[in-house]
C-alpha cells in the first residue's frame, strides 16, 4: 500500500530513495557555520545586546528570537532587505505572507500616501472606504459578511466568540500543532512537548501554565476517525473546529484527498461551525484563498497577512447566517481601529496588485523552484522532500510524508537548523523557526530562486563531501 496521496490541489513530492546522513559531519559543518554567523554579523549582536536593555529579548515579537542574536534589519524594498551590518539578505520570509506583494510596492506606497495626504488616518465612523474593501472582499472571497479587525489574533478570537455565540455552546476542537495567535482558548498544543501530549492517536490537550483556554479538544490533522470520536463523545457540546486548511506552522503539512470535505461533512451532521484560519494561507494560497482552490466552504474564515500590504490589516466573515450573531450582538465587536482609512487604502492596493495573472506568475515561480530543489534532493539522495501551496513551499528533512504534528516531531531538525543557517549566512533568509518554509512574493524572479536552489546545492555538496 502506498503512501496517502495529498489533496491534488496542493504540491508534495516524496523521492523513492535516500541515505541518512552523517551527523558528525553535520555537526562540524554545524560549528564552523555558527563561528561564521556571529563573524559576519558584529552589528546584529551589538543592536541586540542594546535593544534587550528596552526589550525582553530584544525583540517585537519572541519568534523573532534566535540564540546567540537575531539579524536587525534597517531597510527593505521589493524582495530584499538590509541589515544593519549594510548586507544585502534576499527575504524569503516575508513577514509569514504580511509581505506578499513586496515591500514597498509602489501601489501601496502611493494609496497609502494619498490617504495620509488626504483623507486621514482614523475617523472612528462609518466611511465609504471600509465599504468599498468590504466589498471586494465578498466578491474575492465568497463571503456574505465581515468585520476588520486588525491582527489575526483578534480574527480567530472573535472567530471563536461568534461561533460559540450562533451555537450556544462553549467547547471548540483544534489541531495538535495548530496554530492561530495568543487567544487563550487557540493557545493550547501549539507545539506541545510530545512527552506530555499523549497518545499520538488520541492527543492529549497541554495547556500553557499562563492560559485560561476553557474546554478545549485536540485531534490530529488528517484523522477523520478521532474527529468524528470527538464529536460523538460530546455532541451538543462543541461550537466549532478551528484549523488552518493546510497546516502552515510547522513547516506546510497538506491535507489528505478528502480529508477537508469530510470535516465538512462531519460538522454538518453534528452542528459544529467549521472555522478555516486562513491567516496564513489567504492571498498566498491563490486569488480567492485556500477555502476555494481546495473547494471546501466553511462557515468562518478569518485573514490576516496578506492582504494588508504590510500594514496592520485582518478580517473574519462567513454566511450570513452566522455572521447575524455579531448584527443582532450577541457576540458584540469592538475595535478604535478597526477599517481605519489609512489601512484600507492599502487593502485596496492588495486587491488590486494581486490579479490572478500576477498570484499565478509568482506560483509558476515558486513551482519553478520546487522542481530545481527535487532534483538535488534526488541527485544527492538526501532524506528531505518538497512540499508547496500557492506561493509557499518547503524543504521538509524527511523522506517520508508528514500528515500530522507527529510526524512533524519526527522530521530531523539538526538538518533544518543548518539548512536554515546555511542560507542565512549566504543571504537567503527564511524564518528562524525550523520549518524551512518561504514565500514567493510579487516582487521576487526567478534569478531570486536561484539563489536559494544554489545555497542549496552548496549544502547538499558539503553534507556529502
Amino acid at each position: 500500500m502506498g503512501p496517502t496521496p495529498n489533496d491534488p490541489a496542493t504540491w508534495r513530492h516524496v523521492p523513492a530513495s535516500s541515505t541518512p546522513v552523517d551527523h558528525a559531519r553535520v555537526a562540524t559543518l554545524m560549528a564552523a557555520e555558527w563561528e561564521r554567523f556571529t563573524t559576519s554579523t558584529p552589528g546584529s549582536g551589538e543592536h541586540n545586546a542594546r535593544a534587550s536593555k528596552s526589550l525582553p529579548l530584544g525583540v517585537t515579537s519572541s519568534f523573532q528570537h534566535w540564540d546567540p542574536y537575531p539579524i536587525s534589519i534597517v531597510a527593505a524594498r521589493g524582495a530584499w532587505l538590509t541589515d544593519v551590518d549594510d548586507r544585502k539578505l534576499l527575504d524569503l520570509s516575508m513577514g509569514f505572507g504580511a509581505m506578499l506583494v513586496g515591500h514597498l510596492n509602489p501601489t501601496v506606497v502611493a494609496k497609502v500616501t494619498e490617504a495620509l495626504e488626504k483623507t486621514g488616518t482614523l475617523f472612528v465612523t462609518p466611511s465609504p472606504t471600509a465599504t468599498e474593501v468590504a466589498e471586494r472582499y465578498q466578491q474575492r472571497f465568497g463571503l456574505d459578511r465581515l468585520r476588520f479587525t486588525n491582527s489575526g489574533t483578534e480574527s480567530t478570537m472573535y472567530a471563536v466568540r461568534t461561533a460559540r455565540a450562533y451555537t450556544g455552546r462553549k467547547a471548540i476542537v483544534k489541531l495538535e500543532g495548530g496554530y492561530h495567535g495568543g487567544y487563550d482558548a487557540l493557545s493550547v498544543s501549539v507545539k506541545p512537548d510530545v512527552a506530555d501530549a499523549g497518545p499520538e492517536d488520541a492527543p492529549t490537550p497541554v495547556t500553557p501554565f499562563d492560559v485560561e483556554a476553557g474546554t478545549v479538544h485536540v485531534v490530529p490533522y488528517n484523522d477523520i476517525d478521532r474527529l468524528r470520536e470527538v464529536l460523538t463523545a460530546h455532541k451538543g457540546e462543541i461550537a466549532a473546529i478551528v484549523m488552518e486548511p493546510v497546516m502552515e506552522n510547522i513547516g506546510i503539512v497538506l491535507p489528505d484527498a478528502g480529508y477537508l470535505a469530510a470535516v465538512r461533512a462531519a460538522c454538518d451532521e453534528f452542528g459544529v461551525l467549521l472555522v478555516f484560519d486562513e491567516v496564513k494561507t489567504g492571498l498566498t494560497a491563490g486569488y480567492a484563498g485556500a477555502a476555494q482552490r481546495l473547494g471546501v466552504k466553511p462557515d468562518l474564515i478569518t485573514l490576516a497577512k496578506s492582504i494588508g500590504g504590510g500594514l496592520p490589516l485582518a478580517a473574519f466573515g462567513g454566511t450570513a447566517e452566522v455572521m447575524a450573531a455579531v448584527e443582532d450582538n450577541r457576540m458584540a465587536h469592538f475595535g478604535t481601529y478597526n477599517g481605519n482609512p489609512l489601512v484600507m487604502a492599502a487593502a485596496v492596493a492588495v486587491d488590486q496588485v494581486c490579479t490572478h495573472e500576477a498570484l499565478d506568475s509568482a506560483e509558476a515561480i515558486n513551482d519553478g523552484a520546487l522542481k530545481a530543489l527535487d532534483g538535488i534532493i534526488a541527485e544527492f539522495e538526501l532524506p528531505a522532500h518538497t512540499v508547496g501551496f500557492g506561493v509557499k513551499g518547503a524543504v521538509t528533512w524527511s523522506p517520508t510524508a508528514l500528515r500530522n504534528y507527529r510526524d512533524y516531531k519526527r522530521t530531523d531538525f539538526e538538518m533544518a537548523e543548518l539548512s536554515w543557517l546555511w542560507g542565512v549566512n549566504r543571504g537567503v533568509l527564511t524564518p528562524p523557526g525550523l520549518d524551512e518554509q518561504w514565500l514567493v512574493s510579487l516582487a521576487h524572479t526567478t534569478e531570486d530562486m536561484d539563489l536559494l536552489v544554489g545555497t542549496f546545492r552548496e549544502l547538499a555538496e558539503a553534507v556529502r563531501a
